[in-house]
């Protein structure tokens, strides 16, 4: 979850390395840090706090020319897993000579008895971190030859890593590993970039490198060298990105969440392009390399995912059964390899992820491939790790999402989802006329949610109200109740109010004994089909004086005497009544923070994309 970058080349590595880091800000920030190569020596500064303390302090603690000499840099935005975020704690880590430094993403899992047996062999550690035990480490093994110092030490090592590693008499070279934790290098005109994230270095080049588990690579002005941890020559492909750093910029809004929730039209829009048959109303997804016959021969349906990635799984559960007829369990995926689940060759696994980097997700993907069950992904990164292993799937190409609070993606995974359930019902069960009913639904998706995008200033008054509340309840029924669960996960992600979202009827199984004049209800209920049901719960609600805001269908009145509140959106397929729903609870959130002057895109204790488990 934390961020590295690193440069190598003929220009000024700090300042290139500060702007990477600022672009990784979002994978962490509770304390930076940055190492260069100085005449042979090494030079570090860190601080606890954002990129911006550690910019402040290397202007104030390097000099210009130290800063214009230094050729080589790696650099280091924490999340902190080890340790409380303090300057003895961040990274880079030293080794126990001061020879080399050290940035590291992951978690060593073995670095207590690694630890113990290097202090009884005389080390004493400055931090509390697992980070600098793998340092020394490396150093216990460095004779000059930094690849081989770190391929013998990573033998030794049990857990997850990106690392990044700077010698001190090694000015004009990196070398960087991973195992379960994302790598990507790329060449631009001046010489060598490292990341954590292709974000850090798409203002300098579209030519990327995606490491692969074991990877280990030296880095270099005119190349990349990349090597198996026995040192072993190998061949990583070249994957051209296919987004803009414009991308990756605010455009004029005051927070990334924001304008990722207005990006949402285009976003889909470019989910759906080229992807539905008009002709035969089913959809066109190459990356999933099934025949109708392997679709036929499916049994099963299995999900995995963690956070709003579960939630939108949950909600394209309902696709599946009802258009394709199959039976569909929805897996959080932390869960999946620990239970021992029964998974059958006829099974296919869906993994779902943003990043494509969630590392619990990463594991319940081998573990289902380890029973010999077919895999395929949903992802937005092209090129992760999710992707790659599991050989099949679809990218989303919604285009980077900065924001923690993670919103454009989960409306087009749930469209993503739902073409293919679509392209699995037209080869099982679905008719011609009932495929083409479907292919509408969804092209008419990106106008549906700038109609409710329109609203946002009647969404942002709500959340006025909300914002003043200790305790939140949603609640939805069908695909609206894992609507309702991410929209009370958006607002406790942003705004730190308490929230829950249930099943409409389960709110009188026990949670109803909390409701009280300050403990509002949001009751999306713009799906026809459970309208009534859902306005006896709203009565509910308001015998106990709780204040309710509904989100109806429009044209539906019926709740206009019954919420405090209502809030009309497009009326949709009951399929798809979770996505304008979820663009009212995500903008909900925002509001209720913004309302709250809360940190919106860096909230306290989460960063993006989960890569330890």
């Amino acid at each position: 979850m934390c961020g590295i970058m690193g440069y190598v080349g003929s220009e000024p590595a700090v300042d290139i390395v500060l702007a990477g880091l600022k672009r990784l800000e979002y994978r962490g920030y509770d304390s930076a840090g940055l190492g260069i190569v100085d005449d042979g020596r090494l030079a570090i500064c860190k601080t606890p706090g954002r990129v911006k303390a550690l910019a402040d302090d290397v202007a104030k603690c390097w000099a210009p020319e130290l800063r214009q000499r230094a050729l080589a840099g790696i650099g280091h935005t924490r999340w902190a897993t080890h340790g409380a975020p303090t300057r003895e704690n961040a990274h880079p880590h030293l080794d126990a000579k001061g020879r080399l430094c050290l940035v590291h993403n992951g978690i060593i899992e073995n670095f207590q008895a690694l630890r113990a047996r290097l202090e009884q062999e005389g080390h004493s550690f400055l931090s509390q971190t697992d980070t600098e035990v793998l340092a020394h480490l490396i150093g216990e093994f460095y004779e000059g030859d930094l690849l081989r110092a770190v391929c013998a030490a990573l033998k030794h090592v049990e857990g997850a890593f990106g690392i990044a590693v700077l010698a001190a008499g090694k000015p004009d070279e990196i070398v960087v590993a991973r195992r379960g934790s994302p790598i990507v290098l790329g060449l631009c005109e001046t010489g060598a970039l490292v990341a954590s994230d292709a974000a850090a270095i798409m203002s300098l080049t579209r030519n990327l490198v995606y490491l692969e588990d074991h990877d280990v690579a030296v880095v270099h002005p005119g190349g990349i060298d990349v090597r198996s941890v026995d040192n072993v020559p190998v061949s990583r492909p070249v994957t051209v990105a296919d987004w803009d750093t414009t991308a990756a910029e605010k455009g004029g809004y005051a927070h990334f969440m924001l304008k990722e929730i207005f990006e949402q039209p285009e976003a889909l829009t470019n989910t759906l392009r080229g992807r539905l048959d008009p002709r035969e109303g089913t959809a066109v997804l190459g990356g999933l390399d099934m025949t109708p016959r392997e679709i036929n021969e499916i049994s099963r349906l299995v999900l995995l995912a963690c956070g709003t990635s579960l939630h939108a799984c949950q909600v394209a559960a309902y696709a599946f059964e009802e258009l394709a007829d199959l039976p569909v369990c929805v897996e959080q995926a932390a869960e999946f390899r620990y239970r021992n689940p029964i998974v059958r060759s006829t099974d296919l696994v869906v993994a779902v992820s943003q990043s494509g980097e969630t590392a619990d997700t990463l594991a319940a993907v081998r573990e289902a491939q380890r029973k010999g069950a077919r895999v395929a992904s949903i992802c937005n990164v092209v090129g992760s790790s999710i992707a790659r292993e599991s050989g099949r799937g679809v990218y989303l190409h919604a285009g980077p999402e900065i924001g923690v609070a993670s919103t454009k993606a989960f409306t087009c995974q749930v469209l993503a989802l739902s073409m293919m359930a679509l392209k699995f019902g037209r080869c099982r069960r679905l008719t011609r006329e009932q495929g083409l009913a479907c292919c509408q639904a969804y092209e008419a998706l990106p106008g549906v949610v700038r109609q409710v995008l329109e609203q946002h200033e009647a969404v942002r008054a709500i959340a006025g109200e909300i914002a003043r509340a200790n305790h939140v309840f949603y609640i939805g029924r069908g695909t609206l109740h894992p609507a309702a669960m991410e929209g009370a996960l958006k607002l406790k992600e942003i705004s730190y109010i308490h929230a829950e979202g249930y099943q409409a009827a389960e709110l009188k199984h026990g949670p109803i004994a909390l409701l009280q004049p300050d403990v509002p209800v949001v009751a999306l209920a713009n799906d026809p089909r459970s309208l009534d049901k859902t306005l006896g719960n709203m009565q509910e609600c308001r015998a106990r004086q709780a204040p309710v805001y509904a989100v109806v269908a429009a044209g539906e009145t019926a709740a206009n005497a019954v919420a405090t509140r209502v809030l009309e959106v497009p009326r949709q397929p009951p399929l798809l009544a979770s996505i304008p729903a979820a663009i009212v609870v995500q903008l909900l959130a925002y509001y209720a923070a913004l309302a709250r002057g809360c940190e919106i895109d860096q909230p306290r204790n989460l960063a993006k994309s989960v890569t330890v488990e």
